[in-house]
């Protein structure tokens, strides 16, 4: 069974930074892309950061020199370094797996296979 769980979200004011992990089992994700989707209340689940399975990355815009995603262990595949955090980055965040994606498609949350269950990202004064 393919289990992702992620991890380290919490509560932090304006300016400061949380390492978020992904924990995997079921799965070698070295051989997959893995990334990070946020979901506000009210709104879509959008891309944050991709890594491919060659160290490869993207990101969306809105946090480009602020996060940054690196691959792990065959334990913890993926993980989210937030630094700056600003109040719009308050969402549910969301690791994920995909076997089989090309390079335009790392954006589109419906190209991947496996999701965790979210860890919760508030920023705030």
């Amino acid at each position: 069974q393919v289990q992702l769980s992620e991890s380290g979200g919490g509560a932090v004011r304006p300016g400061g930074s949380l390492r978020l992990s992904c924990a995997g089992s079921g799965r070698n994700f070295n051989n997959y892309a893995m990334a990070w989707f946020r979901q506000a209340p009210g709104k879509d689940r959008d891309f944050v950061a991709a890594i491919s399975w060659n160290g490869d990355t993207y990101y969306t815009d809105s946090v480009k020199g602020r996060f940054t995603i690196s691959r792990g262990n065959a334990k913890n595949p993926v993980y989210l370094q937030m630094n700056g955090l600003k109040l719009e980055d308050t969402a549910v965040y969301y690791c994920a797996a995909a076997e089989m994606i090309v390079e335009y498609k790392f954006a589109r949350p419906e190209e991947y296979d496996h999701w965790g269950q979210g860890t919760q990202v508030t920023v705030s004064s």
